[in-house]
């Protein structure tokens, strides 16, 4: 079983082969630009070591864990000119150094890209493959869809927030460990254990990002800080903080979350006074743990050796104790 920095280098040389210098120029750069600007990997690595595991060759996993990252990007690219962000991974952002035009262009081209990496499969396994692709894509969409709309509703019920992070974030997770259990030629009861793994570790991962938002530190989380108080999103620490907090703390929060002050901190500072006041911080860290277990419960059903039990175990603590 090799290494996760084994498989991560494994892939950062494959997509160097894959994004050479193309025409034009302006498509093709920003495409270039955010791809070069790493992140963690976790979803390539994930699909690799999957493939590995499960006794597959993690070589033949590549097409596949690219065209994950490169919809993963995408996804990004498109996101982040939602939000107006100007961060990503603490570099300015496709729209911000070209213009919007351009990010969504270059976007969709991604995406374009991404369906041809899986034509270099056999058709017994492109199918499959590209199915479970396409149920995700959409159901990414979908989550997008529901975080945005919530931003304009007054209620927003904890169930839904849930549905939201788990169709944005966490089903690409599951998707990723699935496609190597796939690629490795393992039945379905297998792929549906590897999934399971992935979507709750992909919940643990968005509510650990969802926290660090507010509780990072922005010289390593690499984004915009309290960027999701600004934009008024009603995550895991605010509608848990509407649980828990007193009527006083309610309705400041809830004024709060109606304002959009030229000059935020003073909103983030009072904002993440009542996270912590209410426990809802506390809240969010126990809830990170309870996925993380709930992921590594999925591990019993896998037919892995210890070492790679092991590698699992260490990848699903080292997401869920990050601080980028």
């Amino acid at each position: 079983m090799q290494t996760a920095a084994h498989y991560r280098t494994a892939f950062n040389a494959y997509l160097g082969q894959q994004l050479g210098k193309r025409e034009p120029e302006q498509l093709y750069e920003p495409m270039v630009y955010i791809m070069g600007l790493g992140g963690k990997r976790m979803r390539p690595v994930l699909t690799l070591m999957a493939a590995n595991a499960l006794k597959g060759d993690y070589r033949d996993a590549l097409p596949a864990a690219l065209a994950l990252e490169l919809f993963h990007n995408f996804s990004l690219v498109h996101d982040d000119i939602m939000d107006a962000a100007p961060l990503r991974r603490g570099k300015v952002t496709v729209h911000e150094k070209w213009d919007t035009n351009t990010g969504i262009l270059s976007g969709d081209a991604m995406l374009i890209r991404a369906y041809q990496l899986f034509e270099t499969y056999e058709p017994v396994l492109f199918k499959p493959l590209v199915a479970l692709f396409s149920r995700t894509a959409l159901q990414v969409c979908e989550g997008q869809q529901y975080d945005v709309d919530f931003e304009a509703r007054e209620v927003v019920l904890m169930e839904e927030y849930l549905h939201m992070i788990r169709n944005k974030t966490a089903v690409l997770l599951g998707a990723c460990m699935q496609t190597g259990a796939m690629i490795a030629g393992t039945p379905p009861d297998v792929q549906q254990a590897a999934y399971e793994f992935g979507l709750h570790l992909g919940m643990a991962f968005q509510l650990q990002d969802d926290y660090l938002d507010a509780f990072g530190d922005p010289r390593t989380f690499g984004k915009q800080p309290g960027g999701d108080i600004i934009e008024n999103k009603k995550t895991f620490l605010y509608l848990k903080s509407l649980e828990l907090a007193g009527p006083g703390g309610v309705k400041e929060l809830e004024h709060l979350f109606s304002i959009r002050p030229q000059d935020p901190a003073a909103k983030i500072g009072a904002v993440k006074d009542i996270y912590q006041s209410s426990g809802a911080d506390r809240a969010a860290r126990e809830e990170i743990l309870r996925y993380t277990e709930k992921a590594f419960a999925q591990l019993e059903k896998l037919p892995l050796g210890k070492e790679a039990y092991a590698q699992f175990h260490a990848f699903g603590e080292q997401l869920r104790k990050r601080n980028i």
